[in-house]
């Protein structure tokens, strides 16, 4: 197996991804290493003020844009849902949006991890 395979059965759309990269999958596969360095520096906190959700916004939004770009389906679909929500004045649906995904990002960053030397 490899990173590339295992991303694929956690739901990850590695052809979409690799079509972004220009079929470099070795470029593909060193973006990908990056993004859980990435989460760690930018975490979502899940316990955020609900009167004030700019931060949480930018936070997801950022994360929104890399999951998508490294074609993370499952995680691009759920930080979609939830910046959307939290723009429109609804920030505990998208909380509960964002705690609902967390053991699948936990799965994805695992999996990338393991392949990290």
């Amino acid at each position: 197996m490899s990173l590339l395979d295992d991303l694929k059965g956690l739901g990850v759309d590695v052809e979409e991804g690799l079509q972004r990269f220009m079929g470099n999958a070795p470029l593909y596969e060193r973006m990908m290493k990056t993004f859980p360095k990435m989460m760690e520096k930018t975490p979502v906190d899940l316990d955020f003020d609900a009167s004030d959700v700019t931060g949480i916004i930018e936070v997801t939004h950022s994360i929104k844009g890399a999951t998508g770009n490294l074609s993370l389906t499952p995680l691009y679909e759920a930080y979609t849902k939830a910046v959307d929500l939290l723009r429109g004045g609804r920030p505990e649906e998208a909380r509960q949006i964002l705690k609902d995904i967390q053991p699948v990002q936990t799965q994805i960053m695992d999996c990338i991890k393991s392949y990290i030397a």
